[in-house]
């Protein structure tokens, strides 16, 4: 089993860019689709970015296409979520996870081994 753990997070204000890291430990995480998501307080968690182990195919929710950017670099076993002009409304706890395969529209209950989440808050 995999075992992930999320940072970079913290507080930006709005306009400004951060870079979240998914770490993995235990069994190799080379072979598996990986995702970002966000919880807002009160709200469902979604499905924000997501990766096959090759890297060539990606998904994003429509409201970050053109500003986060998710990559993988499979021989430190980490993906990474690039946050360019956050807006308020992308604050929310953001974890990853792990899935066997990516669909057209990944939904969260499809992934697994989830990180603990880490804090984003975006200042207006």
């Amino acid at each position: 089993q995999v075992q992930l753990v999320e940072s970079g997070g913290g507080l930006v204000q709005a306009g400004g860019s951060l870079r979240l890291s998914c770490a993995a430990s235990g069994r190799t995480f080379s072979s598996y689709v990986v995702g970002w998501f966000r919880q807002a307080p009160g709200k469902e968690r979604v499905t924000v970015a997501a990766i096959t182990w090759s890297g060539r195919s990606t998904y994003y929710l429509d409201s970050v296409k053109g500003r986060f950017t998710i990559s993988r670099d499979n021989a430190k076993n980490t993906v990474y979520l690039q946050m360019n002009s956050v807006k308020p409304e992308d604050t929310a706890v953001y974890y990853c996870a792990v899935s066997s395969r990516l669909a057209a529209i990944p939904i969260p209950s499809t992934f697994g081994s989830w990180g603990q989440g880490i804090q984003v808050t975006v200042s207006s």
